[in-house]
This record gives structure tokens, C-alpha cells and sequence, in this order.
């Protein structure tokens, strides 16, 4: 048989499959083109925008590369593709692998296998995530505007979605590496509108099933109202909703504490909070690095990034990474495993750091490091004090 015939034959084949709907997908593989790191082509069916579409995953050494075709082109190009730079493509359907294989003798043949029957595959190419906290029945959520009755986000309301759910997978992955049941008494200082202290209640209570109790804490008496009406009507019975201020308010013992865009030394306070409180957990989101920059500013001292340093705008950023990092340093100074990444940011906030404290333990020579450590860099940078270091020892 002819390897035009062969061609015909895996043709019909593919386009075949994807009308009865039992295309799963295809690999090519043995690449043995001229384009230099290309590996193998995943191809799958996919709807974009109500059209039926073969998405090609071009895999290469260091990236992947995504193309979109409409089908009948999409076929047309494997058919090429097998007739010039690969050696293999086997095509999976629902109970059947259909396998096109060219030889050294630059033959082309095809093979049929019966597989196990793979799952019927959603072809939604923009389809929703699965999210840890779903919209559907969630009453606090059309209280605030998240979503309509029926669980449909709003258009203008996606962000902040996502940035819960976000907010809630990173709460979630720091949870898992705690003993099981450790959290029960949970403070978010300055919980605001308290979009995420209530999913942060939900998925604790419905999703992982833990008896605990959620307070937060703001100073705006009207959201401490607003976010209290919506905790009664969800019958939230164990969160609730307090007037303070993070530096005044006094916890006794806490497992779980989170300050999430506390304004320049309000996060500092929260710190202080969640250490002396003997907190498990202490999550902070800072915001409005002010202190260390005013200290730099004033003292304008001469070092190696003073040519950066000399404009605003880099002196900004310098301040903020130099107050987050002898916050990390004094958090392990005080027996907290530290780590800093990125969270999606709400749109009226741009910072967007996460600085995390889990509990662990720290050797004395360690404490001794990090005091040094301390001081050589603000010599270096010309600061003061910082704030957190009021719970320092001398």
C-alpha cells in the first residue's frame, strides 16, 4: 500500500473520529524536522467561541507554544506533518489507538490497538476553573455583590473572585502542612468588607470541616455592621465581626493569623500580634512601606545601589523588599519558618507580596546570626530602627 494511501487512510480516520466524537486526542512524536529544540506536537479538540478547533501544543526543550485551527486545516496539517517531519503520530480515541508509523525505509504504515475506554473530554477551551470556593449557594457572596442569586459572578465582580479563590488554594496549601485540627482560633486584622474573611470561614468550616471560629477585626464601624448583618443571615455562627484598630486590639492565644494590606507599621503590629499571641500560622499581605523609606531618606547614606537608590520611584521599591525582609528575618528570629511569593492583588491595592510565618523552632546560634544580620543591614542602608523591632531584645 502506498504511503499516499497510508495518508488518505489516517486522514479519514482523524476526521472521522472527531464527527462521531470520539477523538480524544493525538501525539506526534520521532521529530525529525529542521526546527531546533522541537520535540513532539500534542494535538485535542477543542470550542473556542462556540467553533470546533484542533489546539496544536507545539512542545519544545524549554517552552511550550499554542496554535488553534480550525478542523478540516488542523487535519491537513498532521497529514504534513507526518508526510515530512515525523516519524510516528497515534491518534487515541474513545476504545481504539490508531497509530501512523513511518520506517527507516521511509515507509509508512498503520496499526490499529484496542485501549481501555477513555472518559468522554469537556472540549471547553475557556471554561471556568473548579474552584475551591464555588459561587453556587454561597448567600455571602450576593451580599457582596460577588454574584447574583443563582451563583453567576458579575462581570465586574471576576477579579475579586478570583483573587478569593487564590486567596483561599494559597490558605489551603499552608493548612496541609499543619497537624491536622491545629487551626481553631483564627484574627483577620483589618478584615474591611470582609470578602475574604468570609470565604476564609466557609472553607474552613464547610470545606474542611474544622470547628473553627473566625473574628474580624476593623476599625470602620460600618463595615463591622454590614459584614455582621451578612454573618447572621448566612448563619455564620461563629464568625464575627469587631470595632478596633490592629495595635489596640488584644488577642490571648490565636492559631491562625492573617493582616492582609494593613497600612506600613499596622502589618508590624499585626506581627507583633500574631507572635506574642503564640500564632501557628501568621499570614501577612504589607502595604504602604513608609517608615523604612522615610529613615533612608533622611539619612541619605552612600553604598553600592546609590545609583539606583537616588530615584523615587527605585528608592520605593528598595524600601519595600528592605521592610519585608527584616520582617521575614525577625519572624524566624522568633522561631517562624519564613517565605515570601506572589498574590493576586485586589485592583484598588497593587501590593501584591505574601509574607507567610509557620511555626517551627530555631537554634540560638541562628538568633545570634539574624541580630547580626540585622544590624549590618540597616548600617548599610542607613536605618534607624524598624518597627518590628520593638519586640526585640536589646
Amino acid at each position: 500500500m502506498s504511503n499516499q494511501l497510508q495518508l488518505t487512510i489516517f486522514r479519514d480516520h482523524i476526521l472521522n473520529s472527531i464527527s462521531t466524537r470520539t477523538f480524544v486526542k493525538a501525539s506526534l512524536g520521532n521529530y525529525q524536522g529542521n526546527v531546533k529544540e522541537l520535540k513532539n506536537i500534542y494535538v485535542r479538540q477543542v470550542v473556542i467561541k462556540r467553533n470546533d478547533m484542533l489546539s496544536f501544543t507545539y512542545r519544545y526543550k524549554t517552552r511550550d507554544i499554542v496554535k488553534n485551527f480550525q478542523i478540516a486545516e488542523g487535519v491537513d496539517l498532521m497529514v504534513a506533518l507526518m508526510s515530512n517531519d515525523f516519524r510516528i503520530c497515534t491518534v487515541f480515541s474513545f476504545a481504539q489507538e490508531f497509530i501512523l508509523e513511518l520506517n527507516k525505509q521511509g515507509v509508512l504504515s498503520v496499526r490499529e490497538r484496542k485501549s481501555d475506554p477513555k472518559p468522554i473530554v469537556d472540549l471547553l477551551h475557556d471554561k471556568e476553573k473548579k474552584r475551591i470556593i464555588n459561587a453556587t449557594g454561597k448567600s455571602y457572596l450576593t451580599d457582596l455583590r460577588i454574584s447574583d442569586s443563582t451563583g453567576k459572578v458579575y462581570k465586574n465582580a471576576q477579579d475579586k473572585y478570583r483573587q478569593i479563590n487564590q486567596y483561599i488554594e494559597i490558605i489551603n496549601s499552608l493548612i496541609k502542612g499543619l497537624p491536622e485540627g491545629s487551626i481553631r482560633q483564627v484574627a483577620d486584622m483589618g478584615s474591611g468588607k470582609g470578602y475574604l474573611t468570609f470565604a476564609l470561614y466557609d472553607y474552613l468550616r464547610n470545606v474542611v470541616q474544622l470547628e473553627a471560629k473566625v473574628t474580624g477585626i476593623e476599625y470602620r464601624q460600618d463595615l463591622v455592621d454590614l459584614c455582621s448583618d451578612i454573618a447572621t443571615r448566612s448563619s455564620f455562627n461563629d464568625l464575627k465581626f469587631v470595632q478596633g484598630t490592629i495595635e489596640n486590639y488584644e488577642l490571648e492565644s490565636i492559631d491562625l493569623l492573617i493582616a492582609l494590606h494593613a497600612c506600613d507599621t499596622a502589618t508590624d503590629d499585626a506581627i507583633i500580634k500574631g507572635i506574642q499571641a503564640g500564632a501557628k500560622l501568621i499570614v501577612v499581605a504589607p502595604c504602604c512601606h513608609k517608615q523604612i523609606r522615610r529613615e533612608m531618606e533622611k539619612n541619605k547614606v552612600k553604598n553600592d545601589v546609590s545609583f539606583m537608590t537616588k530615584h523615587g520611584i527605585f528608592l520605593e521599591r528598595q524600601a519595600e523588599m528592605i521592610t519585608d525582609g527584616i520582617r521575614s528575618l525577625i519572624l524566624e528570629y522568633f522561631g517562624y519558618k519564613t517565605k515570601v511569593f506572589e498574590f493576586i492583588s485586589d485592583v484598588h491595592t497593587p501590593k501584591n507580596v505574601l509574607i507567610v510565618g509557620t511555626k517551627s523552632g530555631i537554634s540560638d546560634q541562628r538568633k545570634s546570626d539574624i541580630l547580626i544580620e540585622i544590624l549590618k543591614i540597616k548600617q548599610y542602608f542607613g536605618i534607624g530602627t524598624h518597627q518590628l523591632e520593638k519586640i526585640m531584645p536589646c
